[in-house]
């Protein structure tokens, strides 16, 4: 089986200069992914259904080269998301447009003496949480055409000049030391996914890379776009060093709010290496977010008490860490992985996965994929397991468990 990953299509296609190319190409590729999947623990009891994107988000793209001389070649990356399971370029969490049971909790426990507790106050965190669900939580609902990756740039002799829609250096260091490769609901950033601990794309960026020897670095500035003012801009910088029998890596995210307060910021420390057959992984990312972004749309009438409190409900402040063996042998493809997310909050919404994947390659092209994971919520932990092309939600109440059987096919093209 062709071996298609994350970082594959986000670094190799992006630095690439092979003279084998030819003076200009564009390639038509993509994924298609979709089968059977089973959640337990949600509050209407379990999902059994179809689902797209089980091991790898379905997708359809194209891929664009020219060498215009000189050691130089200008390069573009058109990138759509798609639901093989309904043709739609969105999806919504299986779990609908419920939050965690701490939202609602924690935001009443932060608003003024007086109003905690009351009718008034209840009936809007009910209100603002159903208008958070709906329109916060779920996978491009704005229905953006190429929500995945739209970018166009120069290879130049000394780097890769880009500029759009692209994956962040963080996120691609996490993606490079999970065994997983972020398929399936085994991945360790499936338990950090409800808010999201890692801003995987940002729009508006400018992004610098480079590979020489066993390197590959790059630099990215996202641009706010406010006239003015520094908010909702990010920085993000990372490097991969990959050696004969061994990797290792560091990826840092920061980026500001809508207000141009510090938002959520990672660091990324991942490694691997070749152990008997397979290789070992291992990552540890720190994820810390006091000033949440995107949430003022929703307090417009509410007013800024109920702000201050979901604000507080919505920070972040945990460590995500993952070890995972993956075996390839001819045809067969294991991982097995062990995921926790350590939230230091004083809520303790901690979340552990673990379980096996096995993919069995019917050509070059086309797989057949089976899932178990099992999901262990403790505290106020209450993350349901979801798959690479769409987010689990929640289960029916903190602290429940879930597990995950799914079994698919992917063809990619």
């Amino acid at each position: 089986m062709k071996k298609l990953t994350l970082v594959a299509t986000a670094i190799t296609a992006l630095l690439s200069t092979s003279a084998a190319m030819a003076q200009s190409t564009v390639t038509l590729y993509g994924i298609l992914d979709g089968g059977y999947n089973h959640v337990s623990g949600l509050k209407n009891g379990s999902f059994n259904g179809i689902a797209s994107g089980i091991m790898e988000g379905s997708r359809f793209g194209m891929r664009g080269s020219e060498d215009i001389g000189n050691g130089f070649k200008a390069i573009f990356t058109l990138e759509n998301r798609l639901e093989l399971d309904t043709g739609s370029v969105t999806n919504r969490p299986n779990s609908g447009n419920q939050l965690p049971d701490r939202v609602a909790s924690t935001v009443n426990a932060n608003l003024p003496v007086g109003l905690s507790g009351t009718p008034v106050a209840l009936g809007t965190i009910a209100a603002i949480n159903n208008a958070i669900g709906t329109n916060a939580f779920g996978v491009n609902l704005a229905g953006n055409l190429f929500d995945r990756q739209a970018y166009a740039g120069l290879v130049t002799p000394i780097g890769a000049f880009t500029l759009g829609r692209q994956y962040t250096p963080g996120y691609l260091v996490s993606a490079a030391f999970d065994a997983s490769q972020t398929q399936s609901s085994l991945a360790a950033g499936q338990v950090a996914s409800l808010p999201a601990a890692f801003d995987i794309r940002l729009s508006n960026t400018l992004q610098y890379g480079i590979q020489t020897g066993g390197v590959t670095a790059t630099l990215m500035y996202g641009a706010g776009e406010i006239a003015g003012s520094s908010a909702s801009r990010f920085l993000g910088a990372m490097a991969i060093y990959k050696a004969d029998g061994f990797s290792v890596g560091f990826g840092h995210n920061e980026k500001k709010n809508e207000f141009g307060q510090k938002s959520l910021t990672n660091n990324v420390l991942g490694a691997s290496v070749n152990v008997g057959p397979g290789a070992l992984y291992g990552m540890y990312a720190t994820i810390k977010d006091e000033n949440p972004s995107g949430l003022s749309p929703f307090f417009v009438t509410a007013g800024p008490v109920f702000q201050n409190a979901y604000n507080i409900a919505f920070r972040q402040d945990a460590k995500l860490m993952h070890i995972g063996y993956r075996l390839t042998s001819g045809v067969h493809t294991i991982v097995t992985a062990f995921n926790r997310l350590d939230d230091k909050r004083a809520v303790n919404a901690d979340t552990d996965s673990y379980g096996v994947t096995y993919t069995y390659a019917l050509s070059k092209r086309t797989n057949l994929n089976a899932v178990l994971t099992r999901f262990n919520n403790k505290g106020a932990g209450q993350i349901a397991p979801g798959g690479n092309g769409f987010l689990g939600g929640v289960t029916s109440t903190a602290g429940t468990d879930s597990t995950n059987v799914a079994f698919g096919i992917r063809h990619a093209f």
